[in-house]
Formats: structure tokens, sequence, C-alpha cells
């Protein structure tokens, strides 16, 4: 869901792109929020979105860095460079936390999350070549470190999320929360506010509730809950279902390269789900039916 979800970002940010960045983060984790709030009020009566707040200060460091961490470095990072090579650098990301969970405790890192996470990657590279030059070069290089650091930031939040595995995912609205007001505060500081038209209103809406807003949920409940490498390989979805969904709107050109990076990325979601007793029918006996 998160994922999906993520793939309509980059289409429904079309329809903000004229508001300044980050009026728009501190509007939609603001969403984000109430829409959390009202999620544990529903959960657990009329004190569900207090008692959701409660977590230890490391959660709340680690939801809130994560969050707020990985969206001010990646304004600042396309305020530095160029959009296509920051968003090569930035999903980098799926690749480390294929890597990275290998050091959660239980962890196992194996040959085919490496090679699923290689072909996704190189399906993220082919989209994003096909929008432009993904040479790197030393005038933008504080940008590409920024980019840098989006993918150091959010493999890092996704693998620790599995140390606070029993915080609830309703916490995710006090992070969103605290979030939007750092947010508010760095967009009275830096930006100018700009009045939304009614359409701008309706799309930060709904990146609120989508993208920023049900996503974000859905996958704090994924990375505490899921297989770490096989999360990272599917995220190189992302971005090829942003691309796809750009073309159908009429916003981007379909291309062979296009098909050639789902090729990949799909390629790269086999090679991380096969399983070595895949053939091995006592070993498929075994499995009970609904485990």
């Amino acid at each position: 869901m998160a994922i999906g979800l993520w793939g309509g970002l980059a289409l429904l940010s079309t329809s903000v792109s004229g508001l300044p960045p980050l009026q728009v983060l501190a509007s939609t984790f603001a969403i984000a929020a109430l829409l959390g709030a009202a999620r544990a009020a529903l959960r657990g009566g009329g004190l569900g979105a207090l008692r959701a707040l409660r977590q230890p200060p490391s959660g709340w460091m680690l939801g809130v860095g994560g969050l707020f961490g990985y969206h001010a470095l990646y304004f600042y990072a396309l305020s530095a460079a160029p959009p296509v090579q920051v968003s090569l650098i930035a999903y980098l990301w799926p690749l480390l936390l294929v890597l990275f969970s290998a050091l959660v405790p239980g962890g196992r890192l194996r040959r085919r999350h490496v090679a699923g996470a290689l072909l996704g990657l190189a399906g993220v590279w082919t989209v994003l070549a096909a929008a432009g030059d993904v040479g790197l070069g030393a005038a933008h290089a504080r940008g590409y470190l920024a980019a840098l650091g989006c993918a150091l930031v959010w493999s890092t939040y996704s693998v620790l999320q599995r140390r606070f595995a029993d915080v609830p995912a309703d916490a995710v609205a006090g992070s969103c929360a605290a979030t939007a007001a750092l947010g508010l505060a760095g967009h009275l500081a830096l930006e100018r506010t700009v009045v939304p038209t009614a359409g701008e209103a309706l799309g930060l809406l709904a990146l609120g509730l989508g993208p920023v807003g049900v996503a974000f949920f859905a996958w704090d409940h994924a990375t505490k809950h899921g297989d770490l490498p096989q999360l990272g390989v599917l995220s190189y979805g992302a971005p090829v279902l942003s691309t796809a969904l750009l073309c159908l709107a009429g916003r981007a050109e379909a291309s062979p390269r296009l098909l050639a990076a789902c090729v990949l990325v799909a390629a790269g979601g086999l090679a991380a789900t096969a399983r070595a007793d895949a053939g091995n029918p006592r070993a498929t006996s075994a499995v009970r039916p609904g485990r």
C-alpha cells in the first residue's frame, strides 16, 4: 500500500508545484497528523490519540528524525542539484535497506536479496536516465551529498523501526505533527506564504491523506513486522509506477526505456522472493494452508 501510494506522489505533486516546498511539507504532514489522530481516537476512544503518543524518547527521535530529516534533505538537494541526479542518488535507499537489514537481530541477508536489489536499482537508473543526463558534477556536490543523506536517513529509519515493533502505528501521528511544526517554522523563516487555489488545496489534501498519510502508517507496520530485504526490493516499484502514472496522465512520454525498467524491477522482485525450496515438494507440503 505504501509503495503504491508513493508511486502517485510525483503526479499529485504537480498539482501543488506553485506552492513553496516547506509550506507543502507543513500542510501535508499536518493533514497526516490529523488523520492519524482520528484513526487513534476511533480505535481507542477519546483518549486513543493521547495514548498513542506514549513512546520512549528514542522512538520520538527516530520518528521525527526520519520523517523530517529525509524531507528536509530532499528539498535542499532539489534546490542545489538537478532533480534527475537527486532522484537517482536518493533512491539508493532501497538497496541500503536490503544491506542494512542484515544488521537487525535475527536478520539474514541472502544472495537473492542482493541480486533483486541490484536489478531494481538498474530499473530505476533506466527510468531516470530517460529523463536526462545522469552524470554527476562537482558543481552540485552539496546537493548530491544531501541526496545521499536522504538515502541514508530513510534506510536507517526503516531498519531501526524493527527495534520499536511494540510501538503502535498510531504513534506516527505524533511524528507527523512534530514534522509539520518543524516544516512550518522553516517555512515562516525562509519562504513567503502563498494562498493555495482550490485545485492546489485539493492536491494538498490528497497528498496529506495518501502518500504522506496512509502510506507512512502502512510503511510503519511493514518495517516493524515485514521482511525488510523484500520490502527494499519491492520499493523500487515506486519510481517506475510514478513514471507510468505520469505517462498515463500525459505529463511524461512513454518509451522503451520505461518498459525495460518495468522488466528489470519485476525481475528483481521475482529474484528476491524466489525460494530455494520452491521446487521441493516435501518442503512445500510442510507448509500448512493459510500460513
